[in-house]
């Protein structure tokens, strides 16, 4: 945790003296930082998953939609060959909202209270530190210069009082739209990551 503070405060007072080592580290530290979220949230569905009967599971599986996400409304690349030619400051933009959106509703992500509350924090600090690498982008700055983020309404009426079975689709539906940002956030940083390599494979 230290050494990943005093990259961050390194980077905060001026990038532009090492743009290319600072970011190349602080992009590291991100990408491990969402491979992380990405595991944990595959683990809390699979969790809760087994705990299903086997027919819950397949009324679940047929009923959910995962193109209908409350995140689906950030407007991000459709496929691979879209993501790959997305500039690095529109990936990291992207990335940003995902995981802003997210501040909220994984506070009430069904599974052990161990996990749950290591996510919040890990969000966070994945936020502090995209928002650090899209200033170091030529022009990224002027996103944040008035300190307003876009922000998303919570999933729906997640948070009203719900019947048995409404409670277990809505928990499985933000269980599967977690996992699924999570997946697409380290898709972008990875390969923002990657072009900071001239000489990498880009290509998903």
């Amino acid at each position: 945790m230290d050494k990943v503070l005093f990259l961050l405060f390194v980077l905060s007072l001026g990038v532009s003296s090492q743009p290319i080592t600072d970011s190349q580290r602080l992009f590291s530290i991100a990408v491990s930082r969402v491979q992380h979220l990405h595991l944990l949230a595959q683990r809390l569905f699979t969790d809760f998953e087994s705990s299903l009967q086997i027919e819950e599971q397949r009324q679940l599986n047929k009923i959910f939609l995962q193109d209908f996400c409350n995140s689906d409304y950030i407007i991000s690349p459709i496929d691979k060959h879209e993501t790959q030619r997305s500039s690095v400051l529109k990936l990291l933009s992207i990335s940003y909202r995902l995981i802003e959106s997210w501040e909220f509703p994984s506070r009430s992500l069904y599974g052990g209270s161990a996990q749950r509350y290591q996510i919040s924090p890990k969000l966070s600090e994945l936020m502090r530190g995209i928002q650090l690498l899209i200033k170091a982008n030529q022009d990224g700055a002027e996103m944040f210069s008035d300190g307003v983020v876009p922000q998303l309404a919570p999933y729906g009426n997640y948070y009203q009082s719900l019947g048995d079975d409404e409670s277990l689709r809505r928990s499985y539906e933000l269980l599967a739209c977690f996992k699924k940002d999570m997946h697409k956030v380290e898709t972008y940083l990875t390969v923002a990551k990657c072009r900071l390599s001239p000489e990498a494979n880009c290509t998903l």
